[in-house]
């Protein structure tokens, strides 16, 4: 199974940092067909051959995804998007 994990650190408020995380996972719902389900500080991603876990504490964020063999050609896609939303959402 491939997959990738992506990790940043964050000195934002845990709000603040919880809206970007409720963000990214909408997005993907939207893009991507998934669906999401928090408990606490973590939110659990599963759509067709896609699991994964997001989770911050400790002032890091991380994103571990597990792919599938058909989702895994997306691979390079899904951890650029995902890359470029903490970029862009997570300071």
């Amino acid at each position: 199974m491939a997959g990738f994990r992506l990790t940043k650190a964050y000195t934002m408020s845990r709000e603040e940092v919880r809206e970007a995380a409720r963000g990214l996972a909408a997005e993907l719902e939207r893009e991507h067909g998934v669906r999401s389900r928090w408990n606490g500080d973590t939110v659990n991603i599963t759509g067709a051959g896609v699991n994964g876990q997001m989770s911050f504490h400790d002032g890091m964020i991380d994103v571990s995804v597990r792919l599938g063999l058909l989702a895994s050609m997306f691979e390079p896609v899904l951890r650029s998007e995902v890359q470029r939303y903490l970029d862009t959402y997570v300071s």
